[in-house]
């Protein structure tokens, strides 16, 4: 009987998720149609994986998808993998590589590229908790070998996170977050990018999460900006060794 109430309550919480999730997108899309002239929506799409070996080893490997306007206009993708180890309980050491493709505009995958990047980015990530509410500040140094020569980018993200509901296996099933992050260069004119996101994650386990949120980033030029809305969606995979403790998913913004 217990087992049953269990799965029915998961159940409802799972349908609620999928409707909200539904709505959002619908929402997105209707916002997309009605504003088509002035409002150009991409889609930026995120696929994680994660292996914990021990408490303080881990590495990881993400691919993402990006395109100008929603699942059209596809111009970027990317792929990388890196190494994690935590210092601390609220500090995280990480070398990371991968390679970076942009292409032209206006099509999809639209030849000769723009850039072709192999980038090699050492960072570091503090946590903090101030009740249920969680605090992440990333710093994170791009060394970047680029189809137009080698260069220097610097960036800091701050990021709050919010995990609710029911707690369900010691972790909360949703999580409201929110992050900012500045990119900076050594060259003129400096100040190069800001991107903003703000999301609602789901896990329907403690090995997955599920993302969906608002992307908006601003590239900026030296008499000029460009803005750009992405709708971001978001699937994580954590794998655990078998004599690996207890996941800190939930404690992490994830990356992009």
């Amino acid at each position: 009987m217990y087992l049953t109430k269990q799965t029915h309550n998961y159940t409802k919480q799972r349908n609620k998720v999928i409707r909200l999730v539904l709505s959002l997108i619908i929402l997105v899309l209707s916002v997309n149609s009605t504003f088509a002239q002035n409002f150009d929506l991409g889609s930026w799409n995120i696929l994680n994986l994660k292996y914990n070996y021990t408490e303080k080893w881990s590495a990881f490997g993400e691919a993402q998808l990006r395109s100008l306007k929603f699942y059209n206009h596809f111009h970027y993708y990317e792929y990388k993998g890196g190494i994690n180890y935590k210092v601390h309980k609220n500090v995280n050491l990480t070398v990371g590589i991968g390679s970076y493709q942009t292409y032209k505009e206006s099509g999809n995958f639209v030849l000769p590229k723009n850039n072709d990047e192999f980038r090699l980015w050492p960072q570091v990530t503090l946590f903090q908790s101030i009740e249920r509410l969680k605090i992440e500040q990333r710093y994170r140094t791009d060394l970047r070998f680029t189809s137009n020569g080698y260069r220097n980018r610097f960036r800091y993200r701050l990021g709050v996170s919010y995990p609710f509901g029911k707690e369900q296996n010691e972790y909360k099933p949703f999580q409201l977050s929110a992050s900012n992050e500045i990119f900076f260069t050594d060259k003129v004119t400096y100040f190069e990018r800001n991107r903003m996101l703000l999301s609602i994650n789901y896990k329907p386990s403690k090995a997955t999460m599920m993302q969906v949120g608002y992307l908006y980033q601003i590239d900026y030029k030296v008499n000029d900006k460009t803005g750009r809305d992405f709708l971001q969606i978001g699937y994580f995979i954590e794998l655990f060794r078998r004599t690996a403790p207890n996941s800190y998913i939930d404690t992490e913004i994830k990356d992009y």
